[in-house]
């Protein structure tokens, strides 16, 4: 059993909002470690950046947030996987056949597939239109 996140859930581990408590609570049941690529790690330190240029976020708070993100690394319960080449040619598949009926976006049809590619069989996010993807093509999405 391997399971892989996306960055809207792993954002809500490290800066409160208003999926911090549900993504604490899916954490206790979680498999770990937690798969997410290398575009999911970047995802995370520009989201929080965002916050602090939007003032939602102090320096201080950022910093504290992206320690807090790489010690889960360091001590495995994250594990960053370089996005799979291959997870591109699977992308463009599922966007072929899910998008026109989900309307998903391009970064979510990639964090499905590079969870396909890597065998995943259970995906956290918060996206509802990157979960539905995700159950289409048998995730488990809890």
């Amino acid at each position: 059993m391997k399971a892989c996140a996306d960055s809207s859930f792993l954002f809500s581990l490290y800066v409160p909002d208003a999926n911090s408590t549900p993504a604490v609570a899916r954490m206790k049941h979680a498999k770990l470690p937690l798969f997410f690529t290398d575009l999911g790690e970047l995802e995370i330190a520009n989201g929080v950046a965002l916050r602090v240029f939007r003032k939602e976020l102090q320096p201080s708070e950022a910093a504290n947030a992206l320690a807090l993100f790489r010690r889960d690394v360091e001590s495995g319960v994250l594990r960053i996987i370089p996005l799979p080449s291959s997870a591109y040619q699977q992308a463009a598949l599922l966007a072929g056949r899910h998008t026109p009926g989900l309307g998903t976006r391009t970064l979510d049809v990639l964090q499905v597939a590079s969870a396909l590619v890597l065998k995943a069989d259970t995906f956290y996010t918060f996206d509802q239109k990157q979960a539905k993807l995700a159950s289409a093509v048998g995730l488990r999405v809890p």
